[in-house]
């Protein structure tokens, strides 16, 4: 068995359904939880380091520690 993902818009969504439902398709809806505050805030505390400069790129971040 294979498992799809897929994001259909609120026009779309009623359409799906009714197509999953004609075939007999086994289907489940999850709503999209929201990130957790320490998550978030992680983020951003990364963005405004990169909006300082402090940021590394992954070329260099590879070159000082492969070795």
């Amino acid at each position: 068995m294979e498992t799809y993902l897929v994001h259909p818009d609120k026009s779309q969504e009623k359409a799906l359904k009714a197509f999953l439902k004609a075939l007999a398709v086994p289907y489940e809806i999850r709503k999209e939880e929201p990130l957790p505050a320490h998550v978030l805030d992680g983020i951003r505390r990364g963005q405004e380091q990169l909006k300082k400069g402090l940021g590394k790129t992954s070329e260099e971040v590879f070159k000082k520690y492969d070795k």
